[in-house]
């Protein structure tokens, strides 16, 4: 009988897609609920994608979601300050506020499938 590991390995790594459990430090957000918070309140909101795309109206800064531990100038320096994130698709938000959570901030919030899923509900971009 022959292995097929391409297979064996392929399959490993959908099942651990699969099991991602949402950390209990980040919040996520629709493009509704971060267009109404952004309609209601003065928020800290970053783009972490990378290469560079359209902002959302509003942001406040552009730190790659590999660079995060290089621009924390332009981060709050109040680390319960809430800090809004997005990229294209979410995956990059997860991984900057991952690494927020690590530098010490307590209120993280990622937009669920990023800019994408935000043009899709045809809201505004700068």
């Amino acid at each position: 009988m022959k292995i097929n590991y391409p297979l064996i390995i392929l399959t490993g790594i959908i099942l651990a897609a699969c099991q991602y459990k949402q950390p209990d430090y980040l919040t996520m957000l629709s493009p509704s609920e971060l267009n109404k918070v952004l309609k209601n309140q003065d928020v800290f909101l970053v783009d972490v994608h990378t290469p560079g795309q359209r902002h959302i109206k509003g942001t406040d800064a552009f730190i790659p979601y590999d660079e995060v531990e290089k621009h924390t100038d332009k981060l709050p320096q109040d680390k319960s300050t809430p800090i809004y994130l997005y990229c294209a698709g979410g995956p990059m938000g997860n991984a900057a506020a991952r690494t927020l959570h690590d530098l010490g901030y307590t209120k993280l919030y990622n937009l669920d499938g990023g800019a994408v899923a935000w043009s899709k509900a045809g809201l505004a971009f700068e």
